[in-house]
């Protein structure tokens, strides 16, 4: 009879440190189905999760279409016009931009970047030399410049499925994108302000974590994404911690889980020490099929 106690108090240990096992497994785990976060100052991967899994990616789009007009050098002080070319008519989003609003080529990517305003984006590939399709091709030629070899651009605001991407590709694109100012200053303003028919009108960023002025991140950088094919998307470069991270979260489900997962990361390295990280083995990498 000790021995049978003896065995079962066994098993009920082990069982109790399996659990606890998996459960520490879950709490390392990012929620959206494709992540890659790496530190930037080792170029160590913390986290990757179906990072080479193509996806559509939704407003993240706009950091490439950010960089083809920067690449153009055209006049940013020139004033463009929202017309009826520039309306969403694949998706049908809202727009504040009136037809016939006039916004000067610098606002316009301000809106594009920090509120992912997709008819400035639209506008912005319309007034590119040889117009939208001349501007796409050049989306394209970019993405193989940068080696996003697994990436295509169909359109400038990310509104359409066949615009796809990679978290491994789109690591790229952050690391392009963060060498402009303008970038990183648009797509991290809390607000702005742009005088539409007479009226000023405010517009707030898409990520919370700027809105609010999140102490935990020093964010330099970042980008935001919803379709209902992209689920909810995320790309960031920030410090946090001692680290500064450049974090890609493709295809969350739920309002808050891009967020929630960057918390998860950096709850992570509190927890663990400033001078540990998060390795890969704890984290699911099960794929599915992209649409």
């Amino acid at each position: 009879m000790p021995c049978v106690r003896g065995l079962l108090a066994a098993l009920a240990l082990f069982c109790a440190s399996g659990a606890a096992q998996v459960q520490a497994a879950d709490d390392l785990s990012v929620r959206s189905f494709a992540a890659l976060v790496v530190d930037q100052d080792t170029g160590e991967p913390l986290i990757s999760k179906n990072a080479d899994v193509v996806r559509p990616i939704a407003s993240l789009t706009k950091l490439m279409t950010a960089l083809v007009v920067l690449d153009a050098h055209l006049p940013m002080d020139e004033i463009l016009e929202i017309s009826d070319e520039d309306i969403d008519r694949e998706k049908g989003t809202h727009s504040r931009l009136s037809v016939g609003t006039h916004l000067s080529r610098s606002d316009m990517l301000l809106l594009a970047l920090m509120s992912s305003e997709n008819r400035a984006a639209m506008s912005l590939s319309r007034n590119y030399p040889g117009g939208r399709t001349a501007f796409i091709a050049q989306m394209n030629a970019k993405a193989r410049s940068l080696g996003m070899t697994s990436s295509h651009f169909a359109d400038p605001a990310g509104l359409s499925s066949d615009t796809v991407s990679t978290a491994r590709d789109l690591l790229r694109l952050v690391g392009a994108a963060d060498e402009h100012a303008t970038i990183r200053n648009d797509s991290t303003s809390p607000e702005g302000t742009v005088l539409v028919h007479g009226h000023e009108m405010t517009y707030v960023n898409t990520n919370h974590l700027v809105r609010n002025n999140d102490p935990a991140w020093d964010i330099e950088l970042q980008k935001t994404g919803f379709t209902n094919e992209a689920g909810r998307c995320l790309v960031m470069r920030a410090s946090t911690l001692n680290h500064q991270l450049s974090m890609i979260f493709l295809d969350s489900i739920g309002t808050l889980t891009r967020f929630a997962d960057a918390m998860r990361v950096r709850k992570h390295l509190e927890r663990n020490g400033s001078g540990k990280v998060l390795r890969t083995a704890g984290v699911a990498v099960t794929a599915k099929a992209s649409p």
